[in-house]
């Protein structure tokens, strides 16, 4: 008996409490719309585009989602927080090259995909990342989902 209420109340709480949480988090879908976007939104004004991406504004800007982008010198021309730092020299939390292989990865007129490891935000334990990346004019994009 008390195994089966013990049952019945983890079963609500999962039901109750996992589409708020996996709704806290972007998805693989979500993630590609918005570089696809952002893509498009360089292609008309790379400038304007580029200062949106580090505001967040007109929806560049989704929970966990935002396009960042590098320019031709390896530094970032769109980041909430790291513009003007290098992208090219970044590292993910394991030491593996990220930022390397995302200027090696990004192609014109493509969509690939880089993985590695980050903390989600608000937390220092890294999990599995994987950013869609493309190139765009002499930007180096990105946006990046938590698997």
């Amino acid at each position: 008996m008390r195994k089966t209420v013990f049952s019945v109340i983890a079963t609500c709480l999962l039901a109750i409490t996992a589409p708020a949480f996996a709704g806290s988090f972007g998805t693989a879908d979500e993630a590609k719309a918005l570089l696809e976007r952002a893509a498009t939104a360089l292609k008309a004004n790379q400038a304007d585009a580029l200062a949106k991406f580090t505001k967040g504004e007109d929806g560049f800007k989704d929970r966990d989602l935002y396009p960042f982008c590098g320019g031709p010198d390896g530094n970032f021309t769109a980041h909430p927080s790291l513009v003007g730092k290098s992208l090219k020299d970044l590292k993910d939390k394991a030491g593996k090259p990220l930022g390397q292989e995302i200027y090696a990865t990004a192609k014109p007129g493509a969509i690939s995909e880089v993985s590695y490891m980050w903390p989600r935000p608000g937390t220092t334990e890294p999990v599995q990342k994987v950013s869609y990346v493309t190139k765009v004019n002499d930007q180096v994009c990105a946006v990046g989902y938590y698997k």
